[in-house]
C-alpha cells in the first residue's frame, strides 16, 4: 500500500495547531511523492498549503475513519497516535460524557468536576462477576479485574493510582476502595471494610489542603494494602504514606491553605469542649491565614470536623487522645502567633514572658514555659572541649520556630497513620492483598523546590515499573498467540533514574552536601555542573548558577536549588525536642521518643501483609541533630520507593491515570493543551507508542469474517473454514506480509492497516451504494415520466372538456335569451290588458254600488220601524209582569215573617243551653287568647295615647285656667270691649282642640293600619320560612346523598391502598423469610466449617436434625386472659410503635373499650372485696360458742384458701407466659428489616392467646370441681371416723354433689389440709354415728338450701346492681347526648350534616365492636363445648374398645376348638396408620431418599397426599404427639433434602409442588367452611376432626416461600450466564449487525478461553425445560405463572443493566435484534398460555430501550416522539441510550449533543428515580392461593417402590 493511496483526495488528516495542539483538515487533491506542500481544507472551509519537510518525509497524521471515534479503548483505533488520542478522549469526554476511558492496560479518567450517578450499589453489582472488556470503561471495572485475577491466579494486586493535583485520584482510589468493601466484605461482624473507608476522611483532614490546582488536594503519597482471607473476605488493612509536604505547615501561597484540620478545629472551637485550646477563627493565626481566604466554597469545615471525630470514634481512637491530638494541633496554630522580639545588636532575639500564644502552647502541650522561651531563642554547640550557649538572630529564630512546628505535625501525623493501622490490623492470616496507590503525579511549576523533585523521582520510578509491564504484556500475548516476536524499541528512563539514585548521583551529592559543616546550595549546584554537565539527562541553565535542569521521560523541568540543603536535613534543635520529651501529657511525650520506640505506623502493621514480601516502613521520621538522626530526608525517601517498587513489581499491577481537563474546575470542560501535557507526562502515549510499535489491532477471525466479508470473493465463500477464508482475502487485499501477523486465535495487524481495510469496506460499499442510487434514480425517473404523462393526458382531457363545456354554456345562453324576449314581450302585453281590464272594473263596481247601496237605505229603514215596534211591545208587556209579580211577593213575605218569628223562638231556647255554647266555643281559644294579646297591645297603646291626651288635658286646662284668670284681670282693667277678643280667642283655642283631636284619630288609624301590615308581614315572614325549611331539608337530602358516594369513593380508595399496603407487606414477609433462610444456611455452613476445623472424634450432631421452625410450629401452651392479650397488645403498642404493632382502628377502639370494660371489673372487685372483708369482720365478733359455725367457717377458709392459691399460681402461669409472648412479639417485630411486624404473624400470636385462654378456662373449671369434690369427700371421712359429738359441724362445700374417686380426693385433700386448714375431730353421740349422720344429712340439706337462697339473693343484688349501673349509664348517655344536641344547634347545616354523620359511624362501630365481642364469646364457647364433646367421645370410644376387647377375651376362652373367622371387607377411609418407631423410616423414604424419577406416572404430589394421611390417622386417634413430630419430622426433611441440593431445579419444583399441595390439604381439610365450597360429600368426610393445624399451615406457607425463593435463585443462576450472549451479541437475524474493532481490553486475562456464546433457541429450550418440570410435578399454575413473571423481570433487568453500560450493543441492529428476541419470548409466552402472567409487562423498559435505538433521532419532533414513547424508561437511562448509541458504519449518523440536551429539556418534569440501573435481585412477593384438590383420599394408590408397605390402610 503506497503512500499515495493512503494520502488521496478526501483523506482527512490531522496538523499542528497552537490553539487547539492539533486541527483536522482534508486533503483536496491527491498527494504525489516529491510535492513540496498539501493542499488542505479546514472544518471552517479555508483552503491552506501545508508544507512538507521532503528530506524527512514527515506527513501528517492520519485522521481514523469516524467509525473509530468514540471507541472505549485507545488501542482499537487503527492510527495510533496522539491526536488520535486526544481527540477520541474529547469526543467521549465532551460529547458522550464518558470520564473514563481504556488505553491498553491503562484507565484513563478524566475529572468531571461534577458529581455523577455511576457509582452506587447498582452499578457496582452490575460490574462485579463480569469481564473487563465487556462494560464499558470504569474505575469498578478495573477493581472487578484485579479482585478476580486475585482470586484466580491467588497472586497479590496493585492498583496504581496517579495524575496531578485536581486530577481526581484521591476519589478515584476512594471508589476502587468503596468496590472492595462492597465485593470482599468482611466475613466477621468487625466490620473491617467500614473501618477502611473511615480512615479517608480521617486522613483528607490532617494531609490534604486547598492548593490552586485542587480544593481538596493530597499533599501525601499513600499506599494502603486491603488483605483478604482464603475466602477473599476482606480481613485488614495498612497503610504507608510518603513525603508530607511538612512546609505548608508554616507558608501557604497566595489562594492556598493549610491542612483542613486546623480551620475545622477553628471552626469547632465554640464549642464546650474545645474552650481550652483558646482558638479563635482561622484568620486570627499566621499558620493558617497567609494564603487569604480561609474558607472553600461549597464546604462546611464544622460539618467534616464532626466526621472526622466519627472517624476517630470508628477507628477505637478513644475520647481522651482525640482531645490531646486537637491540642497538638492548636499548640502549632499559637506557636505560629508567638511574637519574636529583635535586639538592636541584630544577634539576638527576646520573647515576651506575658506572651499569650506561647503560654497556651506551652500550656496545651504540658512543657516548661521559660525553658521553651529561652530555647526557642538559643541553641547550643557543642565543641571537643566545652559546650556554648548561643543567640540567634531574628531569622533563625523564625526558622527554629517554623522547623519545630513542622516537626510536631510530621510526628502527630505518623502517630495517627499508626493508630489507623493498629486499627486495621487483623490476628488472622491474610492469604492475599490489593494494594491501592495513590501518588502525586508529575509536577512542574515556576518555580521548582525539593518536593517537586522528590516527586518527579518517584514518577520516574513508576514509569520505568509501568514501561517494564507493559512490555512484558505484549511480549505474552505475542507468545500466547504464537507470533514470531520482535524486540520493540520503548524509551528506558534508566539513565534519568542512575542520574538521580546512582553513587555519586544528584542524592548522594546532596548527601554529602548536608554532611559539611558550612555547605550551601550554591556548592551544591557547582558540584552538580561539575560532576553531571556531560549527562544527556542533565543541563545548565544559560542565566543562572543555582539552578539545574533533569530531562524526565516527560518533560524537562528546572529546579531551583535554593533550599534543598535545609529541606533534606530537616533540622530541628536537640534542647526543643527534650523540653518536648519532658511534657506530662503522655501522648506528647510518645510523639518524641527514639526511633526505636516510635516506630512508623506501617512498620508495626506491616506483619500482617503478605508472606511473600516483607513490607517495612516507608514513612520518612522526622530527625533531630544529633546522632540518632543523621538519615536525610532524601534518603529516607529513596529507601521507601525502593521498598514501594519491590511491592509493586511482586505484584500485578492495574493502572489509572487521572487527567485534569482545564485549570478552572469548570465542569465538562476541555482544555486540549493541558491534557496533552498530562497524557505525555502519565505515560499514556509512552503505552500508545509501544502498541504502535508491534501489532496495535487485533482480531479475532470470527469477527475479522463478520466484518469483512463483503471484500470476499463469492467462490471463496464456499469455503467453510473461516480461518483460511480470512487468510487467504488478506493475502490478496494487502501485499506487504509484515503488514499482518496470523495467530492461534487472532489476526494481527500493524498500525493503519484497520484503517485500509475499513477503506476497502467503504469503498465496496459505495460501490454498491452508487449501483443501487444508480438503479433506484432510473426506477425514479421512470416513475417520474410515466406521472408527467400521466399529468398531461389528464390536462389535455380537462382542457378539451373545459372548451367543450364552454361551448355547451354558449349556446344554453342564447337559448335562454330567445326565452328572456319571448317572456319579456308576453308580460308586456298582458300588463297593457291587465290595465284596461281594471278600470273597466272600476267603472262597473262604482256603479253597480250606487244601485246597491239605495236598495241597501230602503231596506235599513223599515228594518228600523220593526225594531221600534218589538220594544214598544215588550215594555208594555213586562210593566204588567212586574206589577202581577211585586203582589206574590208581598203574600210570600208576610208569610215568611211568620214563620221566621217561630224558628227566632226555637233558637232562642236552644240558645240558652250548654251544648251551643260548647260548639261555638270550639277552636275560638286561641283566637281568643290572640285577640286578648291584639287587646292587651291596643290598651297598652290606647294608655300611652290618653296618657298622652292626659298630659295635653291637663296641660290644656291648666292654659285656659290661666286664661279665665287673665280674662278676669283683663275684664277689670278693661271691661266689657275686651270680653269680644276674649271670646274668639276661646274659639280658636277650640277649634286648635278640634283638630288636635282629628290628629290624634287620625294617627290611631295609622298605627292599627302599621298593625295589620305588620301582622301580614309576619305571615309572609313565617310562610318564607317554611318554604326556607324545606329547601334546606332538600339540600340536607342532597348532601347526604353526596357524602355516601363520596364515602363510597373514599372506601374504594383505601381498598386499593390497602392492597398496595398487603402487597408491600408480603413482599417485606417474604424477605425477612428469604433472610432468615439465608442465615439459617450461613449459620449451618459456619457449624459445619468449625466442625471441620475442630476435628474432634465422637459422635457429632448433625445440624439438620433440630429445625430451626420447631421452636415456631410447636408453641408452648399460652395461658392468659382477655386482660393479658389487651396488654400484650398495648405493651407491643408501646414498645415498637403503631406502625409495627400492625394494628387497625378496629382493634384500637376495641383495646379502649376493654381497658374501660377492665376497669369497671376492678371497681366492682374492689366493692366485693370491701363487702367481704366487713363480712368477715362480723363473723370475727359473733361469739365463740357457736360451734357449727366455727366449723363452716373453717371450711369457708379452706376453700377460700384453696381457690387463692390455685388463682395465685395461675397468675404467677399468666404472667410468665405473657411475658414470653411480649418477648417472642418484640424480637419478631425487630427483626423485620422494614420496620413491619407481619400482620399474619401477629394475628398468628392473638389465635395462639384466644386458644390458650379458652384451654385455661377448661382446665381451671375442671381443677375447682376437683378440689372441691377432694374437700367434701375428705369431709365425709372425717365425719364415718370421728367420736366426738359435734352436732353443728359443716361436711360439706358448694359442688360437693359432683362424684369423684374418695381415695384419690382424701389423698390430694391431705396435702391442701397440712399448710391451708386446720384439722378437728368430730364427735357423735353414738358409736355407730347413725345419729350423727342424720343430722349430717339434714344439716346438708339446710346447708344447700340456705346456699342456693344466698346464691339467689347475691344474684337479684347482683341484677338489681346491674340494672342500677344500666339506669346510670342511660342517663350519663342522655347527658351527653343533650350535649351534643346543644352544641350541634350551634354549628352551621353543613356542619351538622358532618356531625350527625360522624356519631352515626361512631355508632354503628361501637355497635360493631359489642356484635363482635359477642360473636367471640359464642365462638369460644363454641369451641370450649367441641373440646369438651371431643373429650367425652373419646371416653366412649374408650370405653366402647375396652368392652369390645373385654368381650372378645371372654369369648377366647370360651372357644374349646380352632374356629377360622373370615374377615369382612370394610371401605378405605382415606388414612395410613404407622407405629411412632417407624416415623423416621417414613420420613427417609418419602422425603429424604426420594427421588421424582421414581414418581413418574403416579399421580402429582403423591407425597403430600400420603403424608396427609398420615396425619389424619394421627388427628383420628387424637394423638397431639404424634401429629406434631410428624410435621416437624417433615418439614425438617425436606429443608434437608434442599440443602443438599440447592442447586437442582427439578428437586426444588417438587418439593415446593408437594409443600404447596400439603398446605392445601391442610386447608381443604380443615373444617373451616371458607375452604370446603368446593368439597364433594365424601372429600368432607376427610376433613380432621380434633386439631387445629393453623400454626402449621403458617410455618409450611414459610415454607414453601423459601423453596420459592431457591428455585428462583437457581433457574436465575441458570439463565443468567445465557441471557447477555443470547439478547444482546448472537446474532438471531443473520447478517444484520456489524463488528467493530476492539482493543486490548478484549483479550483481557480476565476472559476464559473458548466460546461462552449463547443463542435465544438455548434460553428457550432452558425455560421449555423449567415449564415442562414445574407441570409435570404438578406445580399451581398460579405459581408457575409467577415464577415465569420474575424470570422474565431478570432477562430484562441483566439486558437492560448491559445495555446501559456498553457502548458496542447500543446500535440500530442490536434494537432491530432486540425486538426480534423479545417477539420470539412473546411467541413463548403465548404457545405456553403464560401471556397473562404479567411476564410481558415486565419487559416493557427492554422494549422501548430497542425501539429507542431504531428511532429517528434528529429533529424536535423525534425528541417529542421518543419523551411520548419511553415512559417506562427514566430520564438518565434515556440520555444514557442516546449517549452511548453507536453508529456500525460510516453510513450512520451519531446522536448530537443538542438532541440529547433538547431531550433533557423535555423530560426535566419527570419525577423519576436517581437510579441508573435495574434492581436484578429484585423479587416480586408470591402468592400462593388456595387451589384444592378433586382427588379422595381413598382413590390414592401407594406404589411398591416408595416401600411404605410398614403403612396400614385404616
Amino acid at each position: 500500500m503506497s503512500v499515495g493511496e493512503l494520502y488521496s483526495q478526501y483523506t482527512r488528516v490531522w496538523i499542528p495547531d497552537p490553539d487547539e495542539v492539533w486541527r483536522s483538515a482534508e486533503l483536496t487533491k491527491d498527494y504525489k511523492e516529491g510535492d513540496k506542500s498539501l493542499q488542505l481544507r479546514l472544518e471552517d472551509d479555508t483552503i491552506v498549503q501545508y508544507p512538507i519537510d521532503v528530506q524527512g518525509n514527515q506527513l501528517p497524521f492520519l485522521r481514523n475513519p469516524d467509525i473509530l471515534v468514540g471507541e472505549n479503548d485507545l488501542t482499537a483505533l487503527s492510527y495510533l497516535h496522539e491526536p488520535a488520542v486526544l481527540h477520541n478522549l474529547k469526543v467521549r469526554f465532551l460529547e458522550s460524557n464518558h470520564i473514563y476511558t481504556y488505553c491498553g492496560i491503562v484507565l484513563v479518567a478524566i475529572n468531571p468536576y461534577e458529581q455523577l450517578p455511576i457509582y452506587g450499589q447498582d452499578v457496582i453489582y452490575a460490574y462485579s462477576g463480569q469481564n473487563m472488556g465487556d462494560m464499558d470503561p470504569h474505575i469498578f471495572a478495573v477493581a472487578e479485574e484485579a479482585y478476580k485475577q486475585m482470586a484466580r491466579d491467588e497472586k497479590n494486586q496493585s492498583i496504581i493510582v496517579s495524575g496531578e493535583s485536581g486530577a481526581g485520584k484521591t476519589v478515584s482510589a476512594k471508589y476502587a476502595m468503596r468496590y472492595f468493601a462492597t465485593v470482599g466484605g468482611s466475613a466477621s461482624d468487625t466490620n473491617i471494610e467500614e473501618k477502611v473507608l473511615a480512615s479517608s476522611p480521617i486522613m483528607e483532614a490532617i494531609g490534604n489542603a486547598k492548593t490552586t490546582r485542587n480544593d481538596n488536594s493530597s499533599r501525601f503519597g499513600k499506599y494502603i494494602q486491603i488483605g483478604f482471607d482464603k475466602r477473599y473476605h476482606i480481613i485488614g488493612a495498612n497503610m504507608r504514606t510518603y513525603l508530607l509536604e511538612k512546609s505548608r505547615v508554616v507558608f501557604q501561597a497566595d489562594d492556598e491553605r493549610n491542612y483542613h484540620i486546623f480551620y475545622q478545629l477553628c471552626a469547632a472551637a465554640s464549642l464546650p469542649e474545645f474552650k481550652e485550646l483558646a482558638l479563635t477563627c482561622a484568620e486570627d493565626f499566621f499558620y493558617a491565614s497567609q494564603g487569604g481566604d480561609t474558607s472553600i466554597e461549597g464546604v462546611d469545615d464544622a460539618e467534616d470536623f464532626e466526621k472526622t471525630r466519627q472517624a476517630f470514634t470508628l477507628l477505637g481512637v478513644r475520647e481522651s487522645h482525640q482531645i490531646s491530638i486537637f491540642k497538638i494541633i492548636a499548640s502549632i496554630l499559637h506557636l505560629g502567633n508567638v511574637e519574636i522580639q529583635s535586639e538592636r545588636d541584630g544577634d539576638s532575639c527576646s520573647i515576651s514572658p506575658e506572651d499569650e500564644h506561647l503560654n497556651n502552647f506551652c500550656r496545651l502541650l504540658g512543657v516548661e514555659h521559660n525553658q521553651m522561651e529561652h530555647w526557642l531563642c538559643h541553641r547550643k554547640l557543642v565543641t571537643t572541649s566545652e559546650t556554648y550557649v548561643k543567640t540567634m538572630s531574628l531569622q533563625q529564630v523564625v526558622n527554629a520556630r517554623n522547623a519545630l512546628a513542622k516537626h510536631i505535625y510530621a510526628q502527630l501525623f505518623g502517630w495517627i497513620v499508626e493508630h489507623i493501622n493498629k486499627a486495621l490490623h487483623t490476628s488472622l492470616k491474610q492469604h492475599s492483598f490489593i494494594g491501592v496507590l495513590d501518588i502525586y503525579g508529575f509536577e512542574t511549576f515556576e518555580v521548582n523546590s525539593f518536593e517537586q523533585f522528590c516527586i518527579n523521582y518517584a514518577n520516574e520510578k513508576l514509569q520505568q515499573q509501568f514501561n517494564s509491564h507493559v512490555f512484558k504484556l505484549e511480549q505474552e500475548e505475542y507468545m500466547k498467540e504464537q507470533i514470531p516476536w520482535t524486540l520493540i524499541d520503548f524509551y528506558d528512563n534508566q539513565p534519568c533514574i542512575d542520574l538521580i539514585e546512582a553513587k555519586l548521583g544528584i542524592l548522594d551529592l546532596l548527601d554529602e552536601e548536608c554532611k559539611v559543616p558550612k555547605g550551601t546550595d550554591q556548592n551544591w549546584a557547582q558540584k552538580l555542573y561539575d560532576r553531571h554537565s556531560g549527562s544527556q539527562h542533565f543541563q545548565k541553565p544559560r542565566m543562572s548558577n543555582t539552578a539545574f535542569i533533569v530531562v524526565h521521560f516527560a518533560d524537562k523541568v528546572e529546579y531551583l536549588s535554593d533550599g534543598f540543603l535545609e529541606k533534606n536535613r530537616d533540622t530541628v534543635y536537640e534542647e526543643q525536642i527534650n523540653i518536648l520529651k519532658a511534657s506530662k501529657f503522655p501522648l506528647v511525650a510518645d510523639l518524641f521518643h527514639d526511633d526505636k520506640d516510635s516506630v512508623p505506623a506501617s512498620t508495626t502493621s506491616g506483619k500482617s501483609s503478605s508472606s511473600k514480601i516483607n513490607i517495612r516502613s516507608s514513612r520518612p521520621p522526622l530527625k533531630a541533630p544529633n546522632k540518632e538522626h543523621k538519615k536525610t530526608v532524601g534518603h529516607q525517601f529513596r529507601t521507601s520507593l525502593h521498598l514501594l517498587m519491590e511491592t509493586l513489581n511482586a505484584t500485578t499491577p492495574h493502572y489509572v491515570r487521572c487527567i485534569k481537563p482545564n485549570d478552572k474546575k469548570l465542569p465538562f470542560h476541555f482544555d486540549p493543551k493541558r491534557a496533552v501535557q498530562q497524557l505525555r507526562a502519565c505515560g499514556v502515549l509512552e503505552t500508545i507508542r509501544i502498541s504502535a510499535a508491534g501489532y496495535p489491532s487485533r482480531w479475532a477471525y470470527h469477527d475479522f469474517f463478520n466484518r469483512y466479508r463483503v471484500l470476499v470473493k463469492k467462490r471463496e465463500l464456499a469455503n467453510t473454514d473461516k480461518k483460511a477464508i480470512c487468510k487467504s482475502v488478506l493475502e490478496s487485499l494487502i501485499k506487504d506480509p509484515d503488514k499482518f501477523q496470523f495467530g492461534r486465535t487472532k489476526i494481527f495487524f500493524r498500525a493503519g492497516q484497520v484503517a485500509y481495510l475499513e477503506k476497502l469496506r467503504a469503498d465496496k460499499f459505495r460501490a454498491a451504494t452508487i449501483m443501487i442510487q444508480k438503479t433506484v434514480r432510473g426506477w425514479l425517473q421512470r416513475v417520474k415520466y410515466r406521472r408527467l404523462k400521466w399529468a398531461t393526458l389528464t390536462l389535455q382531457r380537462y382542457c378539451r372538456g373545459y372548451l367543450a363545456r364552454r361551448l355547451a354554456e354558449h349556446l344554453r345562453r342564447t337559448h335562454a335569451a330567445v326565452v328572456f324576449q319571448k317572456q319579456y314581450r308576453m308580460r308586456r302585453a298582458r300588463l297593457a290588458y291587465q290595465r284596461l281590464r281594471r278600470a273597466a272594473l272600476v267603472i262597473q263596481a262604482f256603479v253597480r254600488g250606487t244601485f246597491v247601496r239605495r236598495i241597501y237605505h230602503q231596506v235599513l229603514r223599515e228594518h228600523k220601524a220593526t225594531i221600534i215596534q218589538k220594544h214598544v211591545r215588550g215594555w208594555m208587556a213586562r210593566r204588567r209582569f212586574q206589577q202581577l209579580r211585586g203582589a206574590a211577593i208581598v203574600i210570600q213575605c208576610a208569610f215568611r215573617r211568620l214563620k221566621a218569628k217561630r224558628e227566632l223562638k226555637a233558637l232562642k231556647i236552644e240558645a240558652r243551653s250548654a251544648e251551643h255554647l260548647k260548639r261555638l266555643n270550639v277552636g275560638m281559644e286561641n283566637k281568643v287568647v290572640q285577640l286578648q294579646r291584639k287587646i292587651d297591645d291596643q290598651n297598652k297603646e290606647f294608655k300611652t295615647l290618653s296618657e298622652q291626651l292626659s298630659a295635653v288635658t291637663s296641660t290644656y286646662t291648666m292654659e285656659v285656667e290661666k286664661l279665665k284668670k287673665e280674662l278676669g284681670h283683663y275684664q277689670q282693667s278693661q271691661g266689657e270691649d275686651g270680653s269680644l277678643r276674649l271670646q274668639e280667642e276661646v274659639e280658636t283655642l277650640r277649634t286648635e282642640l278640634e283638630r288636635a283631636h282629628s290628629e290624634r284619630k287620625i294617627l290611631e288609624d295609622a298605627h292599627t293600619r302599621e298593625n295589620d301590615e305588620l301582622r301580614q308581614r309576619v305571615a309572609d315572614l313565617e310562610q318564607e320560612n317554611a318554604l326556607l325549611k324545606e329547601e334546606k331539608e332538600q339540600l340536607n337530602n342532597q348532601i347526604l346523598c353526596q357524602s355516601k358516594d363520596e364515602f363510597a369513593q373514599n372506601s374504594v380508595k383505601e381498598n386499593l391502598l390497602m392492597k398496595k399496603e398487603l402487597e408491600e407487606e408480603r413482599s417485606r414477609y417474604q424477605n425477612l423469610v428469604k433472610e432468615y433462610s439465608r442465615l439459617e444456611q450461613r449459620y449451618d455452613n459456619l457449624r459445619d466449617e468449625m466442625t471441620i476445623i475442630k476435628q474432634t472424634p465422637g459422635h457429632r450432631r448433625n445440624p439438620s436434625n433440630q429445625s430451626s421452625l420447631e421452636s415456631d410450629s410447636n408453641y408452648p401452651s399460652i395461658s392468659t386472659s382477655e386482660v393479658g392479650d389487651t396488654e400484650d397488645a398495648l405493651q407491643q403498642v408501646e414498645e415498637i410503635g403503631l406502625e409495627k404493632a400492625a394494628m387497625d382502628m378496629t382493634v384500637f377502639l376495641k383495646l379502649q373499650k376493654r381497658v374501660r370494660e377492665l376497669e369497671q371489673e376492678r371497681k366492682k372487685m374492689q366493692t366485693q372485696l370491701e363487702k367481704r372483708e366487713q363480712q368477715d369482720s362480723k363473723k370475727v365478733q359473733v361469739d365463740q360458742p357457736k360451734n357449727d359455725i366455727d366449723v363452716d367457717q373453717d371450711a369457708d377458709l379452706a376453700y377460700n384458701s384453696l381457690k387463692r392459691q390455685e388463682l395465685e399460681s395461675e397468675n404467677k402461669k399468666l404472667k410468665n407466659e405473657l411475658n414470653e409472648l411480649r418477648k417472642a412479639m418484640a424480637d419478631q417485630a425487630t427483626q423485620s428489616d422494614s420496620t413491619h411486624s407481619s400482620p399474619d404473624s401477629y394475628s398468628l400470636l392473638l389465635n395462639q392467646l384466644k386458644l390458650a385462654n379458652e384451654e385455661l378456662e377448661v382446665r381451671k373449671e375442671e381443677v375447682l370441681i376437683l378440689r372441691t369434690q377432694i374437700v367434701s369427700a375428705d369431709q365425709r371421712r372425717l365425719a364415718g371416723k370421728s367420736t366426738e359429738p359435734n352436732i353443728n359441724a359443716r361436711t360439706s362445700w358448694p359442688n360437693s354433689e359432683k362424684h369423684v374417686d374418695q381415695e384419690d380426693a382424701i389423698e390430694a385433700y391431705h396435702g391442701v389440709c397440712q399448710t391451708n386448714s386446720k384439722t378437728e375431730d368430730w364427735g357423735y353421740l353414738n358409736e355407730d354415728g347413725e345419729l350423727g349422720l342424720a343430722y349430717q344429712g339434714l344439716k346438708q340439706v339446710a346447708r344447700l338450701l340456705e346456699a342456693q337462697l344466698q346464691a339467689q339473693s347475691r344474684e337479684h343484688e347482683e341484677e338489681v346492681e346491674h340494672l342500677k349501673a344500666q339506669v346510670e349509664a342511660l342517663k350519663e348517655e342522655m347527658d351527653k347526648q343533650q350535649q351534643t344536641f346543644c352544641q350541634t344547634l350551634l354549628l352551621s347545616p353543613e356542619a351538622q350534616v358532618e356531625f350527625g354523620v360522624q356519631q352515626e359511624i361512631t355508632r354503628l362501630t361501637n355497635e360493631n365492636l359489642d356484635l363482635k365481642e359477642l360473636v367471640e364469646k359464642l365462638e369460644k364457647n363454641e369451641k370450649k363445648l367441641k373440646k369438651q364433646l371431643k373429650i367425652y367421645m373419646k371416653k366412649v370410644q374408650d370405653l366402647e374398645a375396652a368392652q369390645a376387647l373385654a368381650q372378645s377375651e371372654r369369648k377366647r376362652h370360651e372357644l374349646n376348638r380352632q374356629v377360622t373367622v373370615q374377615r369382612k371387607e370394610k371401605d378405605f377411609q382415606g388414612m395410613l396408620e404407622y407405629h411412632k418407631e417407624d416415623e423416621a423410616l417414613l420420613i427417609r423414604n418419602l422425603v429424604t431418599d426420594l427421588k421424582p424419577q421414581m414418581l413418574a406416572g403416579t399421580v402429582p404430589c403423591l407425597p403430600a397426599y400420603i403424608l396427609y394421611m398420615c396425619i389424619r390417622h394421627a388427628d383420628y386417634i387424637n394423638d397431639d404427639v404424634k401429629v406434631h413430630s410428624l410435621l416437624t419430622s417433615t418439614i425438617n426433611g425436606i429443608k434437608k433434602v434442599l440443602k443438599k441440593h440447592n442447586e437442582n431445579f427439578e428437586m426444588t419444583s417438587f418439593w415446593l409442588s408437594n409443600t404447596c399441595r400439603l398446605l392445601h390439604c391442610l386447608k381443604q381439610y380443615s373444617g373451616d367452611e371458607g375452604f370446603m365450597t368446593q368439597n364433594t360429600t365424601k372429600q368432607n368426610e376427610h376433613c380432621l376432626k380434633n386439631f387445629d393445624l393453623t400454626e402449621y399451615r403458617q410455618v409450611l406457607s414459610d415454607l414453601s416461600i423459601q423453596i420459592y425463593q431457591q428455585l428462583i435463585k437457581i433457574a436465575e443462576g441458570v439463565l443468567q450466564p445465557m441471557i447477555v450472549s443470547a439478547m444482546l451479541e448472537n446474532e438471531s437475524i443473520q447478517g444484520l449487525s456489524g463488528v467493530k474493532p476492539t482493543g486490548y481490553r478484549k483479550r483481557t486475562s480476565s476472559m476464559a478461553d473458548g466460546d461462552n456464546s449463547y443463542c435465544l433457541e438455548a434460553v428457550i429450550r432452558q425455560m421449555n425445560s423449567f415449564h415442562t418440570v414445574m407441570c409435570d410435578q404438578g406445580l399451581d399454575p398460579e405459581i408457575i405463572l409467577q415464577v415465569f413473571k420474575q424470570l422474565f423481570y431478570m432477562i430484562n433487568a441483566v439486558t437492560l443493566n448491559n445495555l446501559l453500560l456498553r457502548k458496542d450493543v447500543c446500535s440500530w441492529s442490536t434494537g432491530m435484534q432486540l425486538r426480534y428476541n423479545i417477539s420470539q419470548l412473546e411467541e413463548w409466552l403465548r404457545g405456553r398460555n403464560l401471556h397473562q402472567s404479567g411476564a410481558v409487562q415486565t419487559m416493557e423498559p427492554l422494549i422501548q430501550a430497542a425501539q429507542l435505538l431504531q428511532l429517528k433521532k434528529k429533529t424536535p419532533e423525534d425528541a417529542e416522539a421518543i419523551c411520548s414513547l419511553c415512559t417506562s424508561l427514566s430520564t438518565q437511562q434515556i440520555v444514557k441510550i442516546l449517549n452511548l448509541y453507536t453508529p456500525l458504519n460510516e453510513f450512520e449518523e451519531r446522536v448530537t449533543v443538542a438532541f440529547i440536551r433538547t431531550i433533557q429539556a423535555q423530560l426535566q418534569e419527570r419525577n423519576d428515580p436517581q437510579q441508573l440501573l435495574l434492581d436484578f435481585k429484585h423479587m416480586f412477593p408470591v402468592l400462593f392461593p388456595f387451589n384444592p384438590s378433586s382427588l379422595t383420599m381413598d382413590s390414592i394408590h401407594i406404589p411398591a417402590c416408595l416401600n411404605l408397605e410398614f403403612l396400614n390402610e385404616v
